[in-house]
């Protein structure tokens, strides 16, 4: 990559079109003096047009001249993205679990669509797909039951409409405007207002990072139409007002469950003209405070309508680019070694993917070492030590399993399955 590097500052450095463009203004000047001459005296064109030919001649020689350079750059550039991206062959139905479901992976790609705002694209996107089915190819060792094809309602959700889905995305993208771009907190409010019993439910906290942004927006403002820090001590104290107003009429349902945060922001009052040195500096000068209330915003919104705050392309394509390199090295790894990849329950090598990644607990049984699936789910003894499922068939006599980590002996059924 440093040399892809390298070579683009070179291509930008080395690419100056300006003589260039120069040389071939010149030229142009040079045929338009000569038509404009055979305009008034046609009789004139064989001298003419004669006299043109060397001049026009050199200045296009300076013109290819010019461009060497930039051609000399852009060969280097060209040969640097071969070494740095070398080719490789595409997946084939034998390597492409998803081949025989291509609806599926329609379905994926107009759902996001729809979720980045992009309705119209999501409906053109959806005719095409429906007019223009692709075919399914089947995969060895997966499943393929009859793909039926990409139809509107697919883009629904078991409690959604498609058109009530784009509606609930609409709104959403409104909200998340007026907030991010206008500064404006009244319409998430309101509808978290809406949302309180579902919101309290989830244990969330979105309605009083709502209040809570609001009322240091009102705290650092001079007047009721601008939210910025201002230096009249007038202007402060009335923003200082509006926001002991609303925090008295805000904060009150959440008193006994954020007391601690609601005490910070009352105890930032004594430092109303010194905040930025006091110890409350945190609540006020946090430049990402309204990034991350309108991500807060997202998550909650999109888990009351059963989905997650991520597109699952992205994240998935974001997880593949990551493990794409581990894989194809493990894969070349296996075809040196004349080895097969037997299972496609679980990957052949750990994958280093972020934190924000892991949406699940892992449970690697310690007896067989394989991680746990549905048809393999771990599985707790009377003993309270968990193996999974296969491994307590294995080691089971007579319907009954001895633990291999105690003394304790068992009936199988007295087991039970663990979900994490």
């Amino acid at each position: 990559m440093d040399d892809l590097k390298q070579q683009i500052e070179l291509l930008e450095s080395g690419a100056n079109l300006s003589d260039t463009i120069s040389d071939v203004q010149k030229a142009i000047d040079l045929v338009a003096a000569v038509r404009n001459k055979l305009d008034t005296d046609p009789e004139t064109a064989p001298v003419a047009l004669a006299r043109l030919q060397r001049p026009f001649k050199e200045a296009m020689d300076r013109v290819q001249n010019d461009l060497k350079p930039a051609y000399k750059a852009l060969g280097k550039y060209s040969k640097a993205l071969d070494k740095t991206f070398k080719d490789k062959p595409l997946p084939t139905a034998e390597d492409d679990a998803l081949s025989s479901h291509p609806s599926l992976i329609n379905r994926a790609i107009a759902m996001h669509l729809l979720r980045e705002g992009e309705f119209d694209v999501a409906s053109t996107f959806l005719k095409e797909a429906t007019s223009h089915p692709t075919h399914a190819e089947p995969t060895p060792g997966t499943p393929n039951p009859h793909d039926e094809g990409l139809s509107e309602q697919d883009l629904g959700t078991d409690k959604l409409s498609p058109q009530e889905l784009q509606a609930h995305f609409q709104s959403l993208y409104n909200m998340l405007h007026e907030l991010r771009t206008n500064r404006n907190l009244e319409p998430a409010i309101a509808w978290a207002k809406s949302q309180s019993q579902l919101l309290e439910l989830r244990g969330s906290n979105l309605e009083f990072e709502l209040h809570q942004l609001r009322f240091i927006s009102l705290f650092t403002s001079k007047s009721a139409q601008d939210d910025y820090m201002t230096d009249d001590p007038e202007s402060e104290m009335d923003g200082l007002l509006r926001a002991w107003a609303y925090a008295r009429s805000a904060f009150g349902p959440f008193q006994k469950r954020h007391a601690a945060a609601i005490q910070q922001l009352m105890g930032a009052m004594a430092f109303a003209f010194g905040v930025s040195d006091s110890p409350y500096k945190r609540y006020f000068h946090n430049n990402a405070a309204w990034n991350d209330v309108a991500a807060s915003f997202t998550r909650e919104y999109c888990s009351l309508l059963g989905l997650s705050a991520d597109s699952p392309l992205y994240v998935a394509t974001t997880a593949g680019t990551i493990a794409l390199p581990h894989l194809l090295k493990m894969q070349n790894i296996m075809r040196q070694k004349n080895a097969e990849w037997t299972t496609q329950e679980e990957l052949p090598v750990e994958i280093p993917l972020p934190p924000s990644y892991h949406f699940h607990s892992i449970f690697v049984c310690p007896v067989t070492k394989a991680q746990s699936t549905d048809e393999n789910p771990p599985m707790m003894l009377p003993c309270r030590h968990v193996i999974s499922r296969e491994a307590m068939e294995r080691i089971s006599r007579g319907g009954r399993v001895k633990c291999p980590y105690c003394p304790m002996e068992s009936p199988v059924k007295d087991a039970k399955k663990v979900v994490f």
